[in-house]
């Protein structure tokens, strides 16, 4: 057995009774002060008011058990336990035995306590068409004073007995009727239940046994409607009671005459006997039906379960059958659809658990009772949740936050004697409650620049889930009920809404021990609308409280042939014309009025804040991708909340709904989103207040932004979002990495023969081959790195080191692509820089900005930097933005160079088809616009990197994934075709070498030779001298002597040395042209 902990606080503990109650009075919220004073049970008839009840605590490694030693109805004693976020208790587990029994032996209490049956699902609305039951009634007519009934069956001795039955009342018959009458032959007035019309309208009801008339007392509202009595008699002693509508109205003890009631007697309804079996005087007026007798005396669970029309397993002495009746010409049977509130009906059928003592082996003995009999109770939670609100409520009496300054200031003005963050044992009423929210509103509104406290959350959270069970009708004094409702509805939904406000997010966070999440606040909003609803719909038919984070809207209308709800949708925003909107089906409706039901009314909420206050841990939802193109990375919530609750003449029904919602969640790099609908289910995981789930609710169809869903129940609703990273397929993932392998392949090949190209051929030394060589050096680094980037993988630091090269090269890659645009721009517009100074700053953006942002993010967060399964950044984390971004940059700036070349381009073009004669201008005009365009676009899109444009799309399809890989990983071999095999640089430097070997492969003299100077070459000097007759390039140039010639002699340092080139120079017959040839002298 764990050691106890009691915690006690002596000094008010040694005050008088009022004393301590008034000091505990002011204690904040969740303190755990206990007065060890004697246990004390309240009966059930004691008037309870705002008071401290009297708590121990047990302590143990995990939990943390608090005895109320304060009598309350079950229902009662749960809600209490859910106010001080715990739970009723179970003793389903061995520590909760070992924790129970410790405790009431601590507090010495030895009587029965309620506990939870973990079994037993908590009630919810059933389906309307077991709500309304269809009944063989008598109608007895006020035309008429002498109809009775008659049961036919002989009576035995009765030593207890209970009769229940099911009037409605004729609202204009105002005399004193007898609804039924037991006469035996040695006494007239044996049993017998009168009622009569008072002067507010009331029918008052009073019951005579053995001629003993009590008073009239209990009573029912003279409405018309039906309404269920029954009268319960022990001779034991003398105990009897009188129940309307399920609910005990009066009782009473001790007859002076306790013997049995006799038997062989006669029961008639309708009519009281003055003498056995005859004369009957005071006559009832109106319906009659569903008449039970029993020879026991029933408990009040039984009663109640009867009102609901559920059956008992007790014999019935009499069940109600016209068969079994006799009556009188004028009363005629009819059909009757009565009601059946069977909310409650097997929880009132079966009692509620209780704890009765314990065995010699220290094993708990369970029984069964009315839920509505008062009993002690324990309430547990969680060791960690206990001293956490212990810590918040000892900060809180040391150090008051503002807001709570302020509440006790408005307190005291008002000169209120309930406090805030101190919940009562007992109900609370329509005064208190308002009081405790008016309060909190004033001191909301005075302290809204002060973030809402820890302790502070707590106190308000209590309070909402406090006034929520707060009475369905309103006080008599109060001045009109629908105004007092509406009062405290705007007030409530005022403090929900301060509460979830996503100004408190941090709040939250630090409260998640004790609160399970803002959902309790929702619950809450739900009770308090069910609950008043009667009172806010009873001079109106729509309602609607708007906040900045609710919309609470409460319609009601008769049914009837035809009838329809409106759609309900959240609030209407700037930024958005799409809304959040809910419907109940129209056929649905027709179903309720077809079942009987008279008046629907339908309360719709909308939470626009309570996304950002969940918990950031992962929803477990079972992946609805499971082909292998997506890995599932987690579900989150991706939109805001919307419920429906249906009543049909106020109760709870569940009913199909159909609702649209928008995606508020963004898709993060690299990421897809498929929308899940779904319920928030209290009942799913009751000890963390909850969960979602997907039972019952099915996707209709999926929008962009949005998604329209049908569940086939009413309740909190909102759209799952389930993240994936895009993958592919195997069947597309295989293709995809050949064609990446081979297309870098081809690419480093065409890079590589560029390279060669440019240094091999002597292309002219300029800036643009310059940058040129670069960029091909840093893209084929990359590409070669990328192949080779699998290999790696499996080593974690040389992945790393990878990674960060591959991040280095093709960040170069891209700023030597801006460098190209850059240099594209300066020959397009005019710009005074010189080319030396123009190199530098290019070098300076090609490779040192790629080594300072890779030094930069390395130096950030080295250990976010890689990815998990793959050599490259990080998608999940904002690392791949280190590459992302200035990719971005680099695409934007080169797009507007291209733009740019194609309108200097266009407008050359057009200036050029104007020369040309009028005849072929048009056609030649199309033409070359068209090739204006098309030409630049062609050749610069590789160069300035902008074919990465596709890779924004990758996602959407996978034909684009293709197009993708095909446009950059073949980028290489482009440049190549474009850089090199069409540039005529490379093309005039491959003609000259071609030459310049055609004019080395002659062995003689006679050939001739190359005068087109090389770049590469040496300069010549050139010089005059006269022939030499006896040289053979003279005899071989002479002419005729009528022609004039001239000889001139080079001296080419690009032959071998000391060689000189003789040329002949003769002008060409008929014009002024100059013919040279050059041939090698003989001896070279």
């Amino acid at each position: 057995m764990s050691a106890t902990l009691l915690l006690s606080m002596n000094s008010l503990c040694q005050m008088p009774d009022t004393a301590c109650s008034e000091d505990l009075d002011m204690l904040d919220v969740g303190a755990k002060v206990v007065c060890e004073t004697e246990p004390t049970h309240a009966s059930p008839d004691r008037e309870r008011g705002l008071h401290a009840e009297a708590r121990l605590v047990h302590l143990t490694s995990d939990w943390a058990f608090q005895l109320v030693d304060d009598s309350l109805d079950f229902p009662r004693a749960d809600s209490f336990c859910r106010g001080m976020f715990s739970s009723l208790i179970t003793l389903d587990q061995p520590e909760d035995q070992e924790g129970a029994l410790e405790l009431l032996r601590q507090a010495g209490v030895h009587s029965p306590i309620w506990v939870r049956d973990p079994s037993r699902a908590v009630s919810k609305p059933l389906a309307f068409a077991k709500q309304y039951l269809p009944f063989s009634a008598l109608n007895f007519p006020r035309e008429s004073r002498e109809g009775f009934a008659r049961v036919n069956m002989s009576f035995p001795a009765l030593s207890a007995v209970s009769v229940c039955i099911r009037v409605q009342w004729d609202p204009e018959w105002d005399e004193v009727s007898t609804i039924f009458s037991y006469a035996a032959p040695v006494f007239t007035n044996e049993f017998q239940l009168r009622g009569q019309v008072d002067m507010q309208g009331r029918i008052l009801l009073a019951l005579i046994i053995h001629g003993q008339h009590q008073p009239y007392k209990a009573s029912f509202p003279n409405d018309g409607a039906w309404h269920h009595l029954c009268v319960t008699w022990r001779r034991s002693n003398g105990h009897w009671a009188i129940y309307v509508d399920g609910e005990r109205k009066d009782m009473g003890l001790g007859l002076d005459t306790p013997r049995d009631i006799h038997r062989d007697g006669i029961l008639i309804l309708g009519q009281d006997q003055d003498s056995f079996g005859g004369n009957f005087t005071e006559p009832f007026v109106g319906n009659i039906t569903d008449l039970n007798v029993w020879n026991i005396s029933l408990e009040a669970r039984q009663f109640r379960a009867l009102n609901a029309c559920s059956p008992l397993t007790q014999e019935v002495l009499f069940s109600w059958s016209t068969d079994s009746i006799s009556s009188h010409p004028v009363v005629k049977q009819l059909q009757a659809m009565i009601f059946c509130p069977a909310v409650h009906q097997q929880r009132e059928l079966q009692g509620c658990k209780m704890l009765q003592g314990w065995s010699k082996q220290l094993l708990p003995l369970y029984g069964l009772t009315g839920c509505s009999d008062p009993l002690p109770f324990i309430c547990k939670s969680s060791r960690e949740r206990y001293l956490k609100m212990k810590e918040l409520s000892d900060s809180q009496s040391s150090r008051p936050t503002a807001f709570m300054d302020q509440v006790k200031k408005l307190s005291n003005k008002t000169q209120s004697q309930v406090v805030l963050g101190q919940q009562p044992s007992g109900p609370v009423s329509w005064a208190q409650a308002s009081t405790l929210l008016d309060v909190s509103v004033q001191a909301l509104e005075e302290t809204q620049q002060e973030v809402l406290q820890p302790a502070d959350m707590l106190s308000l959270i209590q309070l909402l889930s406090l006034a929520a069970d707060v009475p369905a009708k309103p006080p008599p004094d109060a001045n009109s009920s629908q105004t007092s409702a509406q009062e405290l509805s705007q007030h409530f939904i005022s403090v929900a809404d301060s509460v979830i406000s996503q100004d408190n997010i941090l709040t939250w966070q630090a409260i998640k021990e004790v609160v399970s999440g803002p959902m309790d606040v929702v619950k809450s909003i739900d009770r308090m609308v069910t609950s008043l609803s009667p009172q806010l719909m009873a001079e109106t038919d729509h309602l609607t409280i708007h906040s900045p984070n609710i919309k609470l809207e409460v319609q009601q209308q008769n049914l009837n042939e035809g009838s329809s709800a409106s759609q309900f949708c959240g609030p209407e925003t700037e930024k958005d014309s799409n809304l959040d909107c809910i419907s109940v089906p129209h056929q649905k409706i027709q179903d309720l009025h077809n079942n009987g039901f008279h008046r629907l009314t339908l309360v719709n909420t909308w939470y626009g804040s309570l996304r950002p206050l969940f918990n950031p841990e992962n929803i477990t939802v079972v992946p609805t991708v499971t082909d292998g193109s997506q890995r599932y990375l987690g579900t989150i919530l991706g939109s805001s909340v919307i419920s429906t609750t249906v009543l049909g003449d106020d109760q709870p029904i569940s009913m199909a709904v159909r609702f649209q919602l928008q995606h508020r969640a963004q898709n993060p790099l690299g990421t897809v989103h498929d929308p899940v609908c779904a319920f928030w289910d209290f009942d799913l995981t009751p000890e963390a207040g909850g969960w979602w789930n997907t039972k019952g609710c099915e996707v209709v169809s999926k929008q962009y932004g949005s998604t329209v869903c049908y569940c086939n129940h009413t309740t909190n609703f909102a759209l799952l979002l389930q993240v994936y990273e895009v993958q592919r397929s195997p069947e597309n993932e295989k293709p995809l990495q050949v064609l990446t392998f081979i297309g870098c392949g081809v690419s480093l090949c065409g890079l590589l023969f560029t390279f060669i190209l440019f240094i091999a051929v002597g292309v002219p030394k300029s800036d643009r081959t310059t940058v040129h060589k670069n960029l091909i050096v840093a893209l084929g680094v990359a590409e070669l790195l990328l192949v080779c980037s699998d290999w790696a993988s499996a080593n974690e630091e040389a992945c790393l080191v990878v990674t960060a090269l591959l991040h280095l090269f093709f960040m170069a890659s891209f700023s030597w692509m801006l460098v190209e645009g850059l240099l594209l721009w300066s020959k397009v517009v005019s710009v005074n820089i010189s080319e030396d100074r123009r190199m530098k700053v290019y070098y300076i953006i090609g490779w040192g900005l790629p080594v300072l942002i890779v030094g930069i993010t390395l130096t950030i967060s080295v250990d976010k930097y890689k990815a998990d399964d793959h050599c490259w950044l990080n998608v999940k984390t904002d690392m791949i933005w280190a590459f992302v971004g200035p990719v971005i940059f680099v695409l934007a700036v080169n797009a507007v160079v291209l733009c740019r070349v194609v309108m200097v381009t266009v407008s050359s073009a057009r200036r050029r088809a104007k020369m040309l004669s009028p005849s072929s201008a048009s056609k030649m005009q199309t033409f070359d616009l068209t090739w204006a365009v098309t030409r630049p676009v062609l050749i610069l899109l590789p160069v300035l990197g902008l074919t990465w444009l596709c890779g924004v799309l990758v996602h959407l399809s996978i034909v684009v994934a293709y197009v993708f890989i095909a446009l950059n990983a073949f980028q290489g071999l482009y440049i190549f075709l474009v850089y090199a095999v069409y540039n005529s640089e490379v093309r005039n430097a491959i003609k000259r070498i071609k030459e310049k070997r055609k004019a080395l492969s002659f062995t003689n003299c006679s050939q001739p030779t190359s005068f087109l100077p090389s770049q590469r070459a040496p300069a010549t000097s050139w010089g005059h001298s006269l022939p030499t007759p006896s040289s053979p390039e003279t005899s071989e140039t002479s002419g005729p002597p009528s022609s004039t010639s001239t000889s001139l002699v080079i001296k080419n340092e690009s032959f071998r040395k000391e060689s000189f080139v003789s040329f002949s120079l003769k002008p060409a017959s008929g014009n002024q042209v100059v013919q040279l040839t050059g041939f090698k002298p003989s001896g070279c």
